[in-house]
Order: structure tokens, then sequence, then C-alpha cells
């Protein structure tokens, strides 16, 4: 009998968990909106990140100890992860038309120029073009990671890893100190809105590729990759090339040319 070269999942109580922590989340930040507390969001929230932390422990253990990621396998992840990079550039295309759409042709509501009279805009050349070498050092060293790990260099890999971790966190603190040094807010009209929500969102995704590169960092320190045997990192460095791309448009579209 020849063996199927697809692995068929096992029953996981992970998607029915996960969806719970979602609802509650959701019914908890229109709670919260509301003045009614926050504990329901908050429970949603843990029961998201434990349903995670359970749902990647288990699919490690099948690729690493169970073997069912076989070649066939890896090309189906591979397609999934380009798929879902795909739908969030899609994400993305929304706000910056969202953008566009208010500063290329600025109504009477917004002063019929951009950006509105009145408002002082961060300076292009400050924080954020440091921003900008950050992230663009970033996706260097975390393509010498992998190509240290291809050549089967594991201590230049780990070394790789670890300054993209410190730079991803280092754009995150210097972010939210650009936001508290802002002239205005998410609540001084479209410029706000727009402006907040799509970094705001890019920096979110910069925490969530921390968070996946980190976890291939405690991976690679416990040998849980080798040089033909590591999608979790190849997935994790395609993710961080789509956050330096999405920003480089952000700076050029919002910080410069908007400036």
């Amino acid at each position: 009998m020849v063996r199927n070269p697809f692995h068929l999942v096992e029953f996981s109580p992970w998607p029915l968990v996960g969806s719970l922590g979602a609802f509650f989340f959701t019914i908890g930040l229109a709670s919260s909106f509301h003045l009614y507390g926050e504990f329901c969001a908050s429970f949603g929230v843990f029961i998201i990140v434990f349903t995670m932390v359970q749902w990647w422990r288990d699919i490690i253990r099948e690729g690493v100890f169970q073997g069912f990621h076989t070649g066939q396998v890896s090309i189906g992840l591979r397609w999934g992860m380009l798929l879902f990079i795909v739908s969030e550039v899609l994400f993305f295309v929304a706000f910056f038309w969202a953008y566009f759409h208010s500063s290329l042709s600025p109504t009477l509501e917004l002063g019929a120029c951009w950006p509105p009279v009145g408002l002082i805009f961060l300076n292009p050349f400050s924080v954020p073009l440091l921003n900008t070498a950050v992230l663009l050092s970033s996706g260097v060293s975390v393509t010498w990671a992998h190509h240290s790990l291809m050549e089967k260099s594991r201590v230049s890999g780990l070394q790789g890893l670890v300054v993209t971790v410190f730079l991803g966190v280092y754009f995150t603190f210097l972010q939210v100190g650009e936001y508290y040094e802002a002239s205005f807010s998410m609540s001084d009209g479209v410029f706000g809105s727009v402006f907040f929500v799509a970094t705001g969102f890019h920096g979110f995704h910069v925490l969530v590729g921390s968070t996946f590169l980190l976890i291939c960092l405690v991976r690679l320190v416990v040998y849980q990759f080798s040089s033909g045997h590591h999608f979790g990192f190849e997935a994790a460095a395609w993710y961080w090339h789509f956050v330096d791309v999405v920003w480089l448009f952000l700076y050029l579209c919002v910080y410069w040319w908007g400036a």
C-alpha cells in the first residue's frame, strides 16, 4: 500500500476554541466602546493567545517529530503563506485607497488642501527616516540569517535572527514615541484617522512579525531547523519582507509626499 503524500489532519479543538475567543473579543471590544468594562475583551484575547500557542505547538510537533510535513505538504504550506500575504497586500491597498481618495482631491470640509490647514505634521526626515533605516537593516539581517541557515551556519543564523528581532522591537519603540509626540490624534478628521489606522496596523504587523521571528529564534536554538527543513523560518522571512515593503510605501506616500 503506497503512503499518501498528503497530511490528513486529525480532529483538533483549536478552531472552535479560537472562534470562541474571537467572539468574546469582538463582543468585549464593542462593550468597552460603550464603557461597560474590558473584562470580556481581555478574556477573548487570553483565549486567542492560548489557542495560538497550543495550535502552533501541535503544528511544530507534526512537522518536526511526526514527519507529516512531506514535500507535497510543504508546497501547500508555501502556497498558503503566499495567498495570505496577497490578502494582506489587499488589506493595505484599502488604506492607501482611502488616503489618496482624500489627499488627491481634498474636499471643502478639509479646507481644499492636504494636509489640512493648522495641522502640524511630523518631520519625515527625523524619526520616520530613522524607522525606514531600521526596517531596511532588519530586511538585510533576516536575509543574512536565512542564507546562513541554508549554508548550515547555525551560529551566523542565530546572530542574524537576534539582530532582526532587536531591530523589530526598536522600530516599535520608535513608533510609540512618535505617536506620543504627534500634535494630532485619530479624532482630527480624515487625515488623523487615515494616518493612525494605516501606520498603526503596520505597527501591529511589525509586532506580529517580531513575534514570528522570535519563535523561529527559539526553534533554531533548540535545533528544530535544518538546512533543508525550515519552512517556518522561510514564512517568517517572507512576512518580514512584506512588512518592509509596506513601510517603504507608507514612508514615501504618507510621511514624505503627504507632508
